[in-house]
């Protein structure tokens, strides 16, 4: 079978060309008018321009599959069109955001962030800024899936105890309802869910309290996992750190006070971002592909939301 591929006009030359060995290749534009039917199509790449890649689906005849270079897929999942199986990009971001965890917890707990202020205004620091190591501190990870596992591979040598926590429990990960039991031993915790109904503002104020005074959240999957009025308050009162990749609302807001909250750390949302994410991303779309044309089922499905 060769099937028919719509792609985004950008895809890179070298990527039509592999995809082209396996199937027949339909570019849709990034913008302008589209015709009310585009013709048949088994598979969709919607790339990251996710509203035109829905424009496109509804003008595909047939359409089977619609395949996202995100590992989160909330934007659309609730608007795909009948009858179309959406398929994710777990694993392909996986590496990237575990380091961004790591940059960010080793940053926060060794105080980088003021260390760095102080450089900015050209001061040797005389006063020392102590941090801590990760040597027997429980890191909790919510959300152990293949970024969960990535993170802990990461932790093992520096000598932390992990404890894992998920919607769904199983041996060894223990479920959400744990988590104000859990919290009080914990030194970091680190957010890894993905944005569903169920875990909208799970992070919230009674959640919070129970961290412990001076541990440090990591949010580094979707900012409306965390009640962000309750995690302001909560960091404003020095009562926990922070390390966020994800807001809510995004970007966060000019003059928002976390902006200029002591040891905040805060980036927008490029957790991922690294030079051979898109590499990543086009072999997960060839492998699809690969599986669409020799009639096999495509890995990555979503089914309740994730």
């Amino acid at each position: 079978m060769r099937p028919d591929v719509w792609i985004p006009e950008r895809t890179p030359a070298a990527e039509r060309d592999r995809l082209a060995t396996l199937a027949a290749l339909h570019v849709f534009p990034a913008s302008g008018p589209l015709a009310d039917r585009l013709g048949h199509g088994d598979l969709l790449v919607a790339a990251y321009g996710m509203t035109r890649a829905l424009h496109v689906a509804r003008r595909i005849e047939r359409l089977r599959f619609i395949q996202s270079l995100t590992a989160g897929v909330d934007a659309i999942i609730d608007r795909i069109p009948a009858g179309v199986t959406l398929c994710d990009a777990s694993g392909v971001h996986d590496v990237a955001v575990a380091e961004w965890v790591m940059m960010t917890m080793l940053a926060s707990r060794r105080r980088l962030p003021e260390h760095l202020e102080a450089q900015r205004v050209g001061v040797w620091g005389t006063e020392r800024l102590v941090g801590e190591d990760l040597v027997d501190a429980t890191v909790v990870i919510v959300g152990a899936g293949s970024i969960g596992r990535e993170v802990e591979a990461r932790l093992a040598p520096f000598g932390a105890r992990i404890v894992r926590v998920a919607r769904r429990p199983r041996e060894g990960v223990r479920p959400l309802a744990d988590l104000p039991a859990i919290l009080p031993g914990a030194d970091v915790v680190v957010i890894l869910l993905p944005l569903t109904q169920e875990t909208r503002g799970v992070i919230d104020a009674d959640i919070l309290s129970a961290m412990r005074p001076g541990a440090l959240l990591v949010n580094a999957s979707r900012g409306a996992v965390v009640d962000l009025v309750a995690l302001t308050a909560a960091v404003l009162e020095g009562r926990i750190g922070v390390a966020l990749d994800v807001t809510d609302p995004e970007p966060l807001p000019a003059g928002h006070p976390l902006w200029s909250a002591p040891g905040a750390i805060i980036t927008p949302h490029v957790a991922s971002d690294v030079l051979r994410e898109d590499e990543r991303a086009w072999a997960l779309v060839f492998a699809q592909v690969g599986r669409l044309a020799r009639d096999e089922p495509l890995a990555n499905v979503v089914v309740e939301g994730y």
